[in-house]
């Protein structure tokens, strides 16, 4: 099984400071694609530049030719289907069919509250979750939508011409539970999981290799329920957050091992940090570059 390697670009640079280098960096090296956090702001890096992920991902798409591009991931935390909707059908055309929209339930960080809101417990999340990706998926593929929700209302939302992708820009499902399983088997055309957050403090790269191989288990069978093969579904590791934390990007041996023990697990594409310095990202620049560039060549 081949394993694509992509990678997520934080985006805490100004744009004419470092940040378009990057995304055009991201190409040359030769990345299937390179993502984005959708947060107001995210954890260590609260108190510092935080930039918006869809009008980063326009610029990178005009920055690029190639690089596919997208979310890990957005929320309904502070997103409507209807607005969301139309923005990423322009990003789509700007970008001529290269975008992605990773999607999951959200958590209960700084995104949570920012709205005024109250923090939604886990199952609220799911509930509107659940609610969330039917509906984008019909103002991504229908020309007008009515809806009423529980959250969630469209009153003739017109989205012509709908994505150059067709029948619509696909969907990376990140999910663990059954609820966001199921949602990711129906809807996804790739599932993300970034491990087992319950070993991140204390377990080991043995426990979250299990781990994981339950979670595609379960995907499978999630798939099986309604049908589907779930060999039709990309199946996504962003890695950082599994007990290994950043240590498989230590040299290219370290990483070659980790990456194709993950792929012997069914994963197909690979997802690493770009390095900041100073952070929980503070990986060696020169040996990031040497993994995007010589990885691949003894994984495919």
């Amino acid at each position: 099984m081949s394993l694509r390697l992509s990678t997520v670009i934080l985006p805490v640079d100004r744009w004419h400071e470092g940040g378009r280098a990057k995304w055009q960096r991201a190409e040359e090296l030769g990345f299937h694609a390179a993502y984005t956090y959708d947060h107001l702001s995210w954890r260590t890096f609260r108190d510092g530049p935080w930039f918006g992920a869809l009008p980063t991902l326009t610029a990178a798409a005009t920055a690029t030719d190639r690089l596919r591009l997208g979310t890990l991931v957005t929320s309904p935390n502070f997103r409507h289907p209807v607005t969301l909707a139309k923005e990423l059908i322009s990003l789509d055309d700007i970008s001529g069919g290269r975008i992605t929209l990773g999607i999951g339930a959200g958590g209960n960080g700084f995104d949570a509250t920012a709205l005024g809101q109250e923090p939604w417990t886990p199952k609220e999340r799911a509930d509107r979750l659940g609610e969330f990706v039917p509906l984008l998926d019909r103002l991504l593929t229908e020309d007008s939508v009515t809806h009423e929700g529980n959250f969630y209302s469209a009153d003739e939302a017109r989205n012509i011409p709908g994505c150059v992708q067709r029948p619509r820009l696909p969907f990376a499902v990140a999910a663990t539970g059954p609820r966001g399983l199921k949602l990711a088997a129906q809807y996804g055309q790739a599932w993300v999981t970034t491990g087992d957050p319950k070993l991140y403090e204390e377990g080991t790269p043995a426990q979250s290799m299990v781990a994981l191989a339950g979670q595609i288990d379960r995907l499978g069978t999630a798939c099986a329920e309604i049908g589907r093969d779930v060999g039709e579904l990309d199946k996504i590791l962003l890695t950082g957050f599994t007990p290994d934390r950043n240590a498989p990007l230590k040299s290219v041996e370290a990483f070659t091992d980790f990456a194709g023990n993950h792929r012997d697990l069914g994963f197909t594409e690979i997802v690493i940090h770009w390095p900041i310095a100073d952070s929980d990202f503070d990986i060696d620049p020169a040996v990031f570059e040497e993994i995007a560039t010589e990885t691949l060549g003894q994984l495919s």
